[in-house]
């Protein structure tokens, strides 16, 4: 059985996108699986197919293979290789060993907190391959324990069932994960994606060199979630307040502050949009504001709504910051391209009628890689600003 792709489909995987949606797709098997892909022209790949799922074809290989297995394989090895120093460097770290259409390994995500493993998988061809990943990551690796957490909604989408198993080991209900000096409770079983963010960690920990000896007073974290900006920012400010709409996700800041011992972090569950013009109108003033807002736009139709939404958080927190401070704002919307994101942020400062430099351009971390064909993996926007006046 084959996949046969019309000459729009083929056209994406000969730009090296990786992604096949319904109308580029002339002839499909009828259930789930790895099949070979065909153009016009003939082969193109081998891809992971499904024909209940949005995304029909997910290209893993591109050309032809003796086994398609040994070459997803090889992909999986190679992500590894690629981080193994890092994870062997950290036991105690957070780290994303897999990540995705990143790493030619569409639909599969593995994130490692402290050695435990949670793997998600939104892509059905997985499904019947989890016994082989564990015993692959178990042999690579040798972690405490591997989850497939499979509880999320997008697999709804994939036509699969959503669960949690634990396929290897044993996983508690959470672990303590270090990162540099900030330590951190991760819920493997519950918390958003694999139970924290670990695409900001590198940017957490550069914060941390622009903070040092500054002697900055006051700083604000808004969308703290559970305080990973936060508990940074509060090694060196004197006084911190993480701001969330969540009141769960700020117990779990408070818990994290209080593992750290830092008695400078306060915490507000209000929303973002009003406390921001609240705090204008108060004439307030901070030295250091983080905005790590979830994205904005879920869809493409959402953007100009998008851009509109965060030029708002940004203007107000530009009026905040006091002279010679620090902006930490982000994007993680990948419908919003980093040019339309500095411009908003260009308008932004026009509009706050601040002087405002850009001391860093940032993205996600190194373990979260980016395919210059695939615009999807490039979503997280970080741009380091400092307010000169």
């Amino acid at each position: 059985m084959k996949v046969v792709l019309n000459s729009r489909g083929a056209a994406r995987l000969l730009a090296r996108h990786l992604w096949v949606w319904e109308n580029g797709v002339q002839l499909l098997p009828d259930t789930p699986g790895i099949y070979p892909v065909y153009g016009p022209r003939g082969l193109l790949g081998w891809g992971l197919v499904n024909p209940k799922s949005l995304i029909q074809v997910r290209i893993f290989h591109f050309g032809a293979t003796d086994d398609p297995y040994t070459a997803l394989w090889a992909n999986l090895e190679r992500a590894l290789s690629f981080r193994r120093n890092l994870y062997e460097k950290e036991p105690a770290g957070g780290l994303r060993l897999v990540h995705a259409e990143g790493d030619l390994l569409p639909g599969l995500v593995i994130d490692s907190y402290a050695r435990h493993l949670v793997v998600q998988a939104h892509a059905a061809a997985w499904e019947p391959l989890l016994g082989e990943l564990a015993l692959r990551l178990e042999s690579q690796l040798s972690p405490a324990g591997i989850l497939a957490k499979h509880d999320a909604p997008v697999r709804a989408r994939e036509g699969l069932e959503q669960y949690q198993r634990t396929l290897a080991g044993r996983i508690p209900d959470g672990v303590v994960v270090r990162e540099g000096e900030v330590r951190y409770r991760v819920g493997l079983h519950a918390g958003q994606k694999t139970g924290a963010f670990l695409d900001q960690r590198e940017n957490r920990l550069l914060l941390e060199t622009y903070l040092e000896g500054r002697g900055f007073q006051r700083g604000l974290d808004v969308f703290s979630y559970q305080g990973l900006f936060a508990l940074h920012m509060a090694r060196h400010i004197a006084e911190v307040e993480a701001v969330d709409s969540s009141a769960p996700a700020l117990q779990v800041a408070r818990e994290n502050a209080a593992l750290n011992g830092l008695e400078n972090l306060r915490f507000t569950e209000a929303n973002a949009f009003d406390l921001l013009r609240e705090r204008q109108r108060a004439w307030e003033r901070y030295d250091v504001i983080v905005l790590d807002p979830p994205a904005f736009a879920a869809r493409k139709a959402d953007r100009e709504r998008a851009l509109a939404a965060y030029k708002e958080v940004n203007l107000r927190a530009l009026k905040l910051i006091a002279p010679g401070g620090l902006l930490v704002t982000s994007s993680c919307s990948h419908h919003v391209a980093e040019a339309d994101f500095y411009a908003m942020l260009t308008a932004a400062a026009a509009d706050a009628h601040r002087i405002v430099r850009l001391r860093e351009q940032r993205g996600q971390g190194a373990d979260h890689p980016v395919l210059l064909t695939v615009p999807e993996t490039r979503y997280l926007k970080l741009a380091l600003l400092e307010v000169l006046a």
